[in-house]
């Protein structure tokens, strides 16, 4: 690798920056190859610094440095020193003084996209976690907070809209030069990796906000030409945003003007820089016949997180990147709210669990492993993960389920008022809560520090004569990488009792005290629960609305399974005991294939379905949700280990064949009933119903009848929406023959010159399941319309195949691996953020069966050997191999 000997940082040795910034002055002089930087920065020591000190180390990268002025003295090379990725300037004054830095960069050579970069033309940055020091040198960490003016210059024909952080203060043209300038000033401090500008010819969609104190906000987004006519959504998207943090959390926007700017090459999916939101393009551009259902509520809830993050992030910041969590996790929790007001709340938290299980529960039980705070890294790039957004989520989610909703309000109220302006840690936030609570949350904090999935066992047991149940609840923590001893955790568990006729009785514990919100505190590793006057042996519903992340074992019957199904109260849970019961067929019936027998009949599970099917009181959201099957992934993290993926999912082709045969009327009838008629709308009635349709056209053709696929095929040519198509497109790229040829070429030749849509071409053949797959998608690695260097076609089509297709990815001759690990060398080359995160989806490989195991390691091993591994790839590849 580039560095032989990787450093680790570990949160133990935080310190806190010996200099601060005050202010930061940049003149930017925009230029394809060698564009030039003046930053003019106000430094002073840090009155908390360990020491007193009179050394400055900045950080920087890929820049060279023109010319470095202290206090307006010249300064020549023997006055500092330079390396590769810092400036060192010894002997430095003792009170305040300023430094000012003459830098040049290469914004089109820049394939990292960190940084400035430019992208389809247009100049843009990327500044989280570490990219700020890519434009000048600086003390990039996020414990330094400045106030920013910057001055944009370029050539108006190359780049017309200039923008950075803030309110714009002032324009012009500069004589006979053909260029021209703009300043912005940001009133607020922030750190380095908020920093924002963009330079481009972009086209302006304009709206207005008006906030709770009744300021007038100026909404602008910027896209490329062409278009304007794709951003209608993206702001009223915003304005919902805007309008729910005021009603939800109290939160009202605090500049003139609030800019969004979509631009097609980006490492993530948006980004939240103060005021100048950068957004990876397919997360704001949608109309009807180019975006999903999916697409829709996705840019809904992205542009609602980057909005939110103007309180959790921007007002308040993390003191170092081990506090991650503490914006994001927060923020997450955040959006997922959001989504729940606005839609339908069962049908949010369905997808926000089905999400954490399927990609933040292997990460905890595999070698990449690590708490919701890491306590070390070696490189920063890796821990925007699972574990810190989505479990960190799930934290904020079970501290309002215990406190309630108006405390948690009245602690997050504390923790802005107290913080605003901070860079803060998890630990701040813990104290708000139990200052504005009154709750002990010692012992909460674990939930932070310790890493891994908690595993409880519950069983329940009824005495007739006493009229008792009794709840028996153990705890335990696997082990992890670096721990070893995992200590009890304090776990929110929500819970029912039904009686016979399928009510909630009421609960009440042996001592009298009633349990109105059905919510009990496991503290302890063994901890029992007596509840009185239970007439008669009750069906528990634990886990009500999945209030802890963890994984609950019960003595639930099939029957039991089946009467929650029917009957539970919490919607969450009756969808959670089908997939309980889905999932004990399909393990069962995994087995049999592999042991070459026939797997038995499934009546039972079926006629619980069917129940549900035909329970019109359920929204078709919900109903569609009920229809999906567990995924070959939940299965194989069900199974554990000795994986086959290949029985796995005959067994899930096998069961979706049984529902469509049983259940072929009802499934007809829901598709014919739940058309939606007239013009196309995101809103969550029509959504739902479309989902249910689809849901049900799927499983219909998993029959395999002939007549199916010709329904299928139907359903693409008369598709109005690309929601339907893209759902039709779904159902054929598992099938051989005709129909699915002319369809992937029809959609083809109708999306070819749209870089969004055509991604979804990428996608759906990635996530085929026929034989050829990891064939196809090797030869489309070299179609003239993918690129290795753009992060989108990497995702839609790589990213697609390792992550969504499991008997491609885990072929039995390992040429899935092997394609996967011949892509992630090629493009560290020059993007270590996008190569270390698509060779994780190697991280569950230690669950499949020994000759898979054997060709996942080779190939691990082969991607470890390789010389001069980024930081980002060599922390992934040894942790995944350790």
């Amino acid at each position: 690798m580039d560095d032989p000997s990787p450093q680790t940082i570990h949160l133990k040795d935080y310190a806190p920056s010996d200099y601060l910034i005050d202010t930061v002055s940049l003149d930017v002089n925009l230029h394809p190859t060698a564009t030039r930087v003046r930053s003019r920065l106000a430094l002073r020591p840090n009155p908390d610094a360990a020491a007193k000190p009179d050394t400055l180390v900045l950080d920087g990268e890929a820049l060279q440095l023109d010319e470095l002025r202290l206090n307006a003295g010249k300064l020549t090379p023997s006055d500092y020193e330079l390396t590769d990725s810092t400036l060192t300037i010894p002997n430095l004054p003792d009170g305040p003084f300023e430094l000012e830095i003459v830098t040049y960069c290469n914004p089109e050579a820049n394939k990292a996209l960190s940084g400035l970069y430019r992208s389809r033309d247009i100049f843009c940055t990327q500044c989280e976690a570490q990219g700020f020091r890519r434009i000048t040198y600086f003390l990039d960490r996020p414990d330094v907070l400045a106030r920013y003016t910057t001055r944009l210059q370029a050539d108006k024909k190359i780049a017309p809209v200039l923008l950075a952080n803030g309110n714009l203060v002032e324009t012009g043209k500069n004589s006979n030069s053909g260029t021209h300038y703009a300043v912005w000033e940001d009133p607020h401090p922030k750190p380095s990796y908020l920093f924002a500008m963009v330079g481009g010819a972009l086209i302006c969609v304009a709206d207005k906000f008006t906030t709770m104190s009744g300021r007038e906000v100026d909404l602008l987004i910027y896209v490329e030409p062409g278009e304007e006519d794709r951003c209608a959504w993206a702001v009223e998207s915003l304005k919902r945003s805007m309008k729910w943090d005021e009603e939800r959390f109290g939160r009202e926007y605090d500049l003139d003007v609030f800019m969004i700017v979509a631009v097609s090459d980006f490492n993530m999916g948006a980004m939240e820089n103060k005021g100048l939101n950068v957004f990876n393009d397919k997360l704001i551009l949608a109309r009807p016949e180019t975006a999903t259902d999916a697409d829709y509520a996705a840019i809904e809830a992205v542009i609602g997180h980057e909005y939110f993050h103007n309180w959790t992030g921007n007002r308040v910041t993390c003191r170092d990147w081990f506090q991650l969590c503490l914006k994001e996790g927060l923020t997450v929790y955040r959006d997922q709210e959001f989504t729940s007001d606005l839609r339908s709340r069962p049908v949010a938290r369905i997808n926000d669990v089905r999400l954490l299980k399927t990609h933040q529960f292997p990460e905890d039980s595999g070698p990449l492993a690590h708490p919701v705070r890491p306590d070390s890294y070696i490189e920063i790039n890796n821990f925007y993960t699972a574990t810190v957004y989505e479990k960190g989520a799930e934290l904020c989610r079970m501290i309002e389920t215990m406190v309630g909703r108006d405390r948690f309000r009245a602690a997050t109220d504390l923790y802005f008022e107290r913080h605003d302006g901070d860079a803060a840690t998890v630990e701040d936030f813990i104290s708000c809560i139990a200052e504005a609570t009154g709750m002990d949350m010692d012992q909460f904090m674990l939930w932070y520090n310790q890493a891994g999935t908690p595993e409880v066992v519950a069983s329940l047991t009824y005495c007739a004569k006493e009229k008792v149940a009794e709840l028996s609840l153990s705890q335990v923590t696997p082990a992890t990488p670096g721990q070893t001893r995992k200590q009890p955790l304090h776990m929110p568990i929500k819970l029912g009792l039904l009686g016979q006729n399928g009510d909630d009785l009421p609960l009440q514990f042996e001592s009298g005290e009633q349990i109105s919100d059905g919510l009990i505190h496991l503290r302890d590793a063994k901890q029992t629960f007596r509840f009185a006057n239970i007439p008669s042996p009750p069906v528990p519903s634990l886990l009500r609305g999945f209030s802890a992340p963890i994984k609950l074992t019960s003595q639930l019957s099939e029957r039991d399974l089946e009467f929650l199904m029917a009957n539970d109260s919490d919607l969450f849970n009756r969808w959670q005991a089908g997939q309980n019961f889905a999932l004990r067929v399909l393990t069962v019936a995994t087995a049999d294939i592999r042991n070459g027998s026939e797997p038995a009949s499934v009546s039972a599970f079926i006629g619980a379905l069917a129940a549900t099917l035909r329970d019109k009181s359920l929204e078709p959201a919900y109903r569609a949700e009920v229809l999906k099957l567990p995924s070959e992934s939940d299965i194989a993290r069900e199974i554990g280990k000795d994986v086959d993926p290949d029985a796995i999912h005959k067994a899930r082709d096998w069961l979706r064949a049984e529902v469509s045969r049983e259940l072929h009327g009802e499934l007809e009838e829901l598709y014919q009933t739940n058309a939606v008629p007239g013009p196309y709308s995101p809103e969550a009635e029509d959504t739902g119903k479309r989902a249910l349709r689809n849901a049900a056209l799927a499983l219909l053709a998993a029959s395999g009848d002939d007549s199916e696929v010709t329904r299928v095929s139907a359903h693409y040519e008369s598709a109005a929406n690309m929601t339907d198509k893209i759902a039709a497109l779904g159902v054929l790229t598992h099938t051989e023959g005709r129909a699915r040829e002319a369809a992937f070429n029809d959609f083809y030749e109708q999306w070819k010159n749209d870089h969004l849509v055509i991604d979804k071409w990428f996608v759906l053949q990635a996530m085929s399941s026929l034989p050829d797959a990891h064939e196809r998608v090797k030869e489309l690695t070299a179609h003239p319309l993918f690129s290795m260097k753009t992060p989108n076609k990497v995702r839609a089509l790589l990213g697609a195949f390792a992550n969504m297709n499991p008997i491609g990815f885990c072929h039995a001759d390992g040429a899935g691996f092997r394609l996967v690990a011949d892509a992630v060398l090629e493009i560290d080359a020059f993007n270590p953020q996008v190569s270390a995160r698509l060779l994780g989806a190697f991280k569950s490989w230690r669950m499949l069966e020994s000759a898979r195991q054997s060709k996942a390691k080779s190939e691990l091993k082969r991607v470890a050997s390789h010389d001069n591994l980024s930081r980002d790839l060599y922390e992934i590849v040894t942790k995944t191999l350790d």
